[in-house]
């Protein structure tokens, strides 16, 4: 007979080796234990085993050399064999008929206890006279619930108003830590770093140094001993205009010995070009052995025009850019502050200059001037919580009796504020809250619910002092008064 052999690994346990079963279509189905390998089926994963091999209608047998799953199985009537090859060729007993539960039968007599246990109802209660009215009295109770709890009304109320407004005195710098009654309050320091880059189209022309300007210079000796002068020497004019000599010569001894050396000057254009007598100036100790002067007039500097930046060319471009930079950073301070917030602009001031890059640079030609900088920029503000906390108890102080603050404190100050040296801010304030005539809640339920809206609204205006007619709305819109329960009704201020 065909026989499914399943060996069994370490990682099988009752649910996978159910799986494997269920695959089988053999009439007789092998589980083999591993030697080396611990499988750990219980007795009661046994019997289960046994229940599904024979809802297949199949025989499970066991391979394995375990004693304890050897009793288990042979307990359960499960046959056992040492090896697969003596499982397939010796016979395997019958298993165990199942047995089958016979259900019992139903019992006759059910009826009857039925009628034993069950009350009979009185004779009015079964008549159609007591069944009307006990529907009637259902319905009329399912109403009331409904006229107290479903219907909603919403009131809306405008007392009279009252406008408070006041002055106040403020002083703000970041020196104050706390807010006080005398109008002291904190500023806090804001910055921000902005960076812009522009360009100018220059049509400007500009000078640029084309040959150095040469000569010749006489020095005279003011002592009796020889003087080297070295090339290289430094010689200038009152107005610093500075030449240097070409060659090494040296000076005889003797008081008023003289001595010429061709010079140059050290940088080229035609501010070189001087006339006789105008150097006089040897820079550096040797100035204190000899004076110098030029004999002949020094030429030969020369410029040559192109079109370039000048000086207003760039002071114009900064400016610009400048301009710019303030914009955006104090648009960049109003978005990092709140609405309400008032940002101090005379406190508005630039804090460092990172870059500035002229391209291309100061002495060079070009047709397009471009200026790249980088600025960080500084600002106080007074924070909106600070001034709510600095007018709110000024404010109450003021509010006649009977009244109550309505709605958001609104503040702006009467002219802009001025800091002054001492860093302090100055400026005054204009406070204002709209105030309401109080309302007691609980003497507008009394005096409306289980009216009709209009004459609600009608006993309303005779019991307060309003500046509008009240509203009444009831709600679902075709009931006609107002709930008698007070929580069913909102008040509602404006």
């Amino acid at each position: 007979m065909k026989t499914k052999i399943i060996t069994l690994e370490s990682h099988d346990d009752l649910i996978s080796v159910r799986d494997k079963l269920s695959w089988a279509k053999t009439p007789r189905i092998l589980l083999v234990w591993p030697k080396y390998e611990k499988v750990t089926l219980r007795l009661l994963d046994l019997k289960v085993l046994q229940r599904h091999a024979d809802s297949l209608g199949a025989q499970l047998g066991l391979v394995t050399r375990r004693a304890n799953v050897r009793r288990d199985a042979e307990s359960l009537g499960i046959p056992v064999f040492k090896s697969t090859t003596t499982a397939q060729r010796d016979l395997w007993p019958d298993s165990a008929p199942r047995k089958q539960r016979t259900p019992k039968p139903p019992r006759r007599d059910l009826r009857q206890m039925q009628d034993i246990v069950r009350e009979k109802e009185s004779a009015w209660q079964t008549s159609l006279f007591g069944r009307v009215l006990t529907f009637t009295a259902g319905v009329t109770a399912v109403l009331v619930l409904a006229g107290l709890f479903v219907p909603r009304a919403a009131v809306t109320l405008y007392p009279e108003s009252q406008t408070q407004s006041i002055t106040i005195p403020v002083s703000a710098s970041p020196l104050f830590e706390s807010i006080s009654l005398t109008g002291e309050i904190p500023a806090r320091v804001l910055s921000t770093t902005m960076n812009a880059e522009q360009s100018l189209a220059v049509t400007s022309e500009m000078l640029l140094p084309k040959s150095k300007a040469k000569g010749v210079a006489r020095f005279t000796n003011l002592g009796q001993d020889e003087v080297e002068i070295p090339a290289g020497t430094v010689i200038s004019t009152v107005d610093l205009i500075r030449y240097v000599t070409l060659n090494n010569v040296l000076l005889p001894a003797g008081v008023d010995e003289i001595v010429e050396v061709k010079i140059e000057a050290l940088e080229a254009g035609s501010q070189g070009n001087v006339e006789a007598e105008k150097i006089i100036i040897v820079e550096g100790l040797l100035g204190l052995s000899v004076t110098v002067t030029n004999p002949e007039l020094i030429s030969g500097g020369a410029d040559t025009k192109t079109v370039g930046a000048t000086d207003e060319d760039r002071a114009e471009l900064r400016n610009v850019v400048m301009e710019n930079l303030r914009r955006s950073a104090e648009t960049q301070m109003r978005a990092q502050i709140g609405e309400n917030d008032i940002l101090l602009l005379d406190t508005f001031e630039i804090t460092e200059t990172l870059l500035e890059e002229f391209s291309p640079p100061e002495g060079e030609a070009g047709k397009t001037l471009a200026l790249k900088m980088k600025v960080e920029f500084s600002a106080n503000y007074i924070s909106n919580a600070d001034l709510n906390q600095l007018t709110a108890s000024t404010l109450n102080a003021s509010i006649p009796q009977g009244f109550s603050p309505f709605g958001k404190v609104t503040f702006k100050p009467l002219a802009e504020p001025v800091t002054d040296s001492s860093g302090i801010t100055h400026f005054e304030l204009e406070v204002s809250q709209v105030a309401l005539r109080e309302i007691n809640e609980i003497q507008v339920f009394s005096i409306i619910r289980g009216h009709d809206p209009a004459r609600a609204e009608t006993e309303l205006m005779n019991a307060f002092a309003l500046r509008e007619r009240p509203q009444v709305t009831i709600r679902p819109s075709w009931w006609k008064w107002l709930p008698l329960i007070p929580f069913n009704i909102s008040v509602e201020v404006r």
